[in-house]
């Protein structure tokens, strides 16, 4: 139940949405190796949320499998292959095992759990299963922003998002609207229904995506579970034309950012992975996609 975005709204929320602030973030470890590519993509699609002027992953055989026979990757075939040479110089593209960097944080990752933030910037995270912090926990200048933020969300210190209940569902943008991400969302709703009072928002991240999303038969499924299937675009990200959350109403959202009037003037976003969106859209609640999955 825990997939990229958990360990990503993970970081941040240990770092805050400044911590990375003019510096470039490489990640790494044995976790991070383990993503696919499209997972790999989605945390270097965050690092700005904390703040940084970018993130990477260095390149290894995962990288290499993603980029070959792809339209502008070079040539594997013909008279003068591009491609052998090319690999051997992106195989050097890693830091070195002595490298100094200006900071080094080392996070467990079976610490982490499915995340979702409580409050107006991606660095206001925690595991759904946890307790949103009380102000007496904080330091006295960050207490009236804190304040004022859950007022916006009309969240209360010291009590359990898990429960709360959602109104609309977002699964898009570009940072969890790739295939891995449709197809993710798509296994675990088959069969299933969403809540009668929960809208379901699914919006490739391009046409591409559409494309195989049909092909693959994604669309079925999600209409099926009663998810609407939109076009590709930004969308409800930033409350794209018509695609806004109203005022007061609760977004779970696979975006990025969950500024005040960022999806809508007075909406209310809380962002989290395309399991957890998933589940609650079936719930209509924040829920925990772990008591939900099906584990043969």
């Amino acid at each position: 139940g825990v997939v990229s975005k958990d360990i990503v709204l993970y970081i941040i929320a240990q770092i805050s949405a400044s911590g990375a602030t003019g510096y470039f973030v490489e990640f790494a470890g044995s976790a991070i190796r383990a993503l696919s590519m499209e997972a790999r993509m989605t945390i270097c699609n965050m690092s700005i949320e904390m703040g940084a002027r970018g993130g990477m992953i260095a390149p290894d055989q995962t990288t290499f499998d993603y980029m070959k026979g792809r339209l502008f990757a070079p040539s594997s075939v013909g008279n003068n292959p591009q491609w052998d040479h090319k690999m051997e110089q992106w195989k050097d593209l890693y830091s070195d095992e002595d490298a100094v960097f200006d900071k080094e944080i080392h996070i467990k990752a079976e610490d982490i759990e499915p995340m979702i933030t409580y409050g107006t910037n991606p660095g206001m995270g925690m595991s759904v299963s946890g307790t949103i912090p009380s102000a007496a926990d904080l330091d006295e200048s960050d207490k009236v922003s804190f304040l004022k933020s859950l007022n916006y969300m009309g969240l209360e210190p010291g009590t359990k998002i898990k429960g709360q209940k959602i109104d609309y569902v977002f699964i898009g943008s570009c940072t969890n609207a790739r295939i891995e991400d449709l197809r993710m969302v798509a296994s675990f709703v088959r069969g299933k229904k969403k809540a009668d009072d929960v809208e379901v928002w699914v919006v490739p991240g391009s046409k591409q995506v559409e494309k195989q999303a049909i092909e693959e038969g994604l669309d079925k499924v999600l209409e099926a579970a009663g998810f609407n299937l939109r076009q590709p675009g930004c969308s409800a990200c930033l409350g794209m034309n018509e695609d806004k959350i109203p005022a007061g109403k609760y977004c779970i959202s696979t975006s990025n950012r969950n500024f005040e009037g960022r999806q809508g003037p007075n909406a209310r976003t809380l962002l989290a992975s395309p399991l957890t969106a998933a589940a609650a859209a079936i719930t209509g609640r924040v829920s925990d996609i772990r008591e939900l999955m099906e584990f043969k």
